[in-house]
């Protein structure tokens, strides 16, 4: 049985130690920085020049950079009160208006319309409502419009920040937020998808410290499951020492190597590490040394990551790899690989995959199966050890993960999601709430419109998820209705 923090019952042997330290020094300026390192100053500035007519002055953030196409900042009704603190820990929520809650109230009537001009109309009214904020950019990306989509994200950040308690921290790893209250979430979400904005845009190491943010507000829960998507950004950013250190600190209280994703990552550190110009011979062979045995290890423990990961890779692997039991088709049965681990292998191999397709790193992949196989057929005792962990393990997935595998858009792992979760309405907004969410206040009884909206509603809310067919669906959706026009938030 697997449980919040995504491993198996032995995860939880004692509570989370130690902050996840962010960068003192991230702040809007360093995403700035990194794509000036990669392409230029010219090619990121481009013709920009300050424009001092109607210019307007934002309150300076963190975060984001505030724009002078904004609309004027007023405090929407956000406020972040201290609940307590605890053994150095501080603990912090969220806490809407009375004015707010009404806004709230008209953006959920604005969903249920099916109409995104009327989340327009709203945001016209109230320009940093936080919801419309994270359901309209979910819009524009669906329709191709990322400039915009990232730009609400920002806008919804810079709202969020303003109403920061003097004492909350985005640094040190110590102030926590509750993901079950449901006016906490948005900011996780905001967080997130300007994380993923970053790293599409070629800000590894920036998205990396707001994976690294996301996480220190909740460790212990990690509602968000940050732990899936840390060791890609780690790689990606060649950050190989902080992920070795990170598995060395948390291996042994949340069992990291049960992770595909964290089992063939620290390896694939360690063989990078061997490959460095600075490091010395015996280094090198050292370094080396572990990566074959922690590579090997995944491989024995998760042998069905191997053939979907050179699919993807455009490689054909040799006949006595495929018509092997250990790593054929057969390793991705059911009885073979639990539904959890092939959402888990989906998840990773779906992501990860462009890290694998390196000459170095491929051949390296070779030499270490040819000599799983001699393991296998030698009887290792690890083998059976690992098909005994298998098939105790991983029967199947928490919610946290599920709303994981939707936010990530890697079609491989969302066609792999049970149909508890594919069959129900999923609110980009606020993807699969926790079921013991702590609610302040609840939505007023309106009249409802009938049972037969339901399907409607349904298929309006599943637009917004990246397995939606938008040729398809989308004109079902709006017949009738007036196009969405994204430049009416500008």
């Amino acid at each position: 049985k697997l449980y919040r923090g995504g491993l198996s019952s032995t995860t939880f042997v004692r509570p989370f130690e130690g902050p996840i330290n962010v960068r003192q020094k991230e702040n809007h300026n360093y995403s700035e920085t990194e794509l000036k390192r990669y392409f230029g100053a010219r090619a990121v500035l481009g013709d920009q020049r300050p424009r001092q007519r109607n210019r307007q002055f934002h309150r300076s953030t963190w975060m984001t950079n505030p724009k002078d196409s904004w609309p004027r900042f007023s405090r929407p009704g956000i406020s972040m009160p201290l609940l307590e603190t605890k053994e150095g820990t501080q603990y912090f929520t969220f806490e809407h208006s009375r004015e707010y809650q009404q806004v709230q109230f008209k953006f959920l009537d604005a969903v249920e319309s099916m109409d995104p001009n009327n989340i327009v109309a709203l945001l016209q009214l109230n320009p940093y409502h936080i919801d419309s904020l994270l359901q309209l950019s979910d819009v524009c990306r669906i329709q191709e419009d990322q400039e915009m989509a990232r730009d609400l994200i920002e806008r919804a950040l810079h709202s969020f920040e303003c109403a920061f308690h003097p004492l909350f921290s985005l640094t040190s790893g110590t102030s926590r937020l509750d993901y079950l209250r449901p006016e906490n979430r948005a900011f996780y979400l905001a967080l997130y998808k300007h994380m993923m904005f970053l790293e599409k845009r070629g800000c590894p190491r920036t998205a990396l410290e707001y994976c690294k943010l996301i996480l220190s507000l909740d460790p212990d829960s990690d509602p968000l499951c940050m732990l899936l998507l840390i060791d890609f950004l780690a790689l990606r950013s060649r950050e190989y020492q902080f992920l070795l250190q990170l598995y060395q600190d948390w291996e042994e209280h949340r069992n990291l190597s049960q992770l595909p994703n964290f089992a063939f990552s620290t390896a694939l550190c360690y063989f990078h590490l061997s490959q460095q110009e600075e490091v010395d011979h015996e280094e090198s062979n050292k370094q080396r040394h572990k990566a074959n045995q922690m590579l090997q290890l995944a491989l024995i423990m998760f042998p069905g990551v191997l053939m979907p990961l050179l699919d993807l890779c455009t490689v054909q692997p040799d006949a006595t790899v495929t018509s092997h039991t250990f790593f054929g088709p057969k390793s991705q049965l059911e009885y073979v690989q639990p539904p959890a681990l092939t959402q888990l292998t989906a998840l990773y191999v779906g992501r990860t995959y462009n890290l694998w397709r390196e000459a170095p790193v491929m051949l390296w992949l070779e030499e270490s199966v040819q000599e799983v196989l001699h393991r296998v057929n030698d009887k290792d005792p690890r083998v059976e050890e690992c098909q005994n962990k298998r098939k105790q393990r991983y029967q199947s997935a928490p919610r946290n993960i599920h709303r994981h595998v939707l936010l990530s858009e890697i079609k491989e792992a969302i066609s792999s999601l049970p149909l508890e979760v594919t069959t129900q309405p999923v609110m980009g907004f606020d993807p699969l709430p926790p079921l013991d969410s702590l609610t302040s206040y609840t939505r007023p009884q309106r009249q409802r419109a009938g049972s037969s909206n339901e399907s409607t509603l349904s298929l309006f809310f599943r637009s917004l998820l990246p397995n939606f067919n938008l040729q398809v669906s989308c004109v079902e959706l709006v017949t009738g209705q007036l196009p969405f026009h994204a430049h009416a938030l500008r």
